[in-house]
């Protein structure tokens, strides 16, 4: 089954004629997802490779069903191209742009609110489903089906995690890079309640980050909501205080948000807390046989 994302998925990418929309939308259709339109503003009544290019979000529901939206445009249009998915009533919005300000981001929260769609990012890595399809920039040799859900602070820890597994034979139910901005759209515990629910994931790999409270957070909800064996990394355990190292969620700031806070909660939760990310594939092998015994 996989979370959120499945071959009948229908999906529109809007930027879907720039350098960044054109490539990955190419890589996506390689992978297998069903990418009915795109969007571009004045380009209306082209076409991409086939894919049939609208002006506005509504028509590529209206007349193609998209269902899904890959948001690959600049961050000075971002906002407004998220807004443009909401009220089009898309049910799942990825946006991978970087750089949009927090108030932006606020304001984008707001329409969420009472809405029907579910937004992942922005600044992040996409979403994978191995068998179904993907949106976003997860690199495809690296995925592999099979069931072990991963979320992810970091885009370039998760193609490292995936790639671990896909070379040690363990395949995923569904990746989601959350992003590593201050506000994002679906948090940790969004997802561990999907995963939790999921037939297909037998496993979780969680990779949190300094700064902020998001890992914490999942550290309670999965003591008290997750019966799958979960295993986390928390990347920026050198990160001096104060400095914002990669992410703008990325900060420690009034003693707040430290690995070693993150670690010792989720230690206390049952998480496996792995400290070498090169060891993290190795570690879930290992859980995985074990629960086959």
């Amino acid at each position: 089954m996989a979370i959120l994302f499945d071959q009948r998925t229908r999906v529109v990418s809007q930027g879907i004629t720039g350098n960044e929309g054109s490539f990955h939308t190419g890589e996506a259709v390689k992978l297998g997802t069903n990418v009915v339109a795109g969007v571009t503003p004045g380009k209306g009544g082209s076409d991409f490779d086939g894919i049939p290019v609208y002006d506005r979000v509504i028509e590529a529901v209206a007349k193609q069903g998209a269902n899904a939206s890959g948001i690959y445009v600049p961050a000075a249009v971002a906002p407004d191209a998220i807004l443009e998915a909401i009220e089009a009533g898309i049910e799942l919005i990825v946006c991978l742009t970087e750089g949009i300000p927090v108030l932006e981001m606020i304001k984008v929260k707001q329409a969420l609110k009472g809405s029907t769609s579910r937004f992942i990012g922005p600044n992040c890595p996409g979403i994978a489903t191995p068998g179904g399809g993907k949106i976003g920039f997860i690199p495809n040799f690296t995925l592999s089906k099979g069931n072990v859900g991963v979320i992810s602070r970091s885009g370039t820890l998760t193609y490292e995690v995936l790639w671990q597994l896909t070379t040690l034979g363990i395949g995923q139910s569904t990746a989601i890079g959350i992003g590593g901005d201050p506000i994002v759209g679906s948090t940790f515990v969004d997802l561990l309640e999907l995963f939790e629910k999921d037939a297909q994931t037998g496993a979780i790999i969680l990779i949190g980050e300094i700064g902020g409270s998001a890992e914490e957070e999942a550290a309670e909800f999965i003591k008290d909501n997750v019966t799958k064996p979960v295993v986390a990394f928390v990347a920026g355990r050198t990160a001096p205080p104060g400095r914002r190292m990669g992410h703008a969620g990325a900060i420690i700031a009034g003693g707040k948000g430290t690995s070693e806070e993150k670690v010792k909660a989720l230690a206390k939760a049952g998480v496996v807390v792995e400290n070498n990310p090169a060891e993290i594939g190795k570690t879930i092998k290992t859980i995985l046989e074990q629960t086959r015994r």
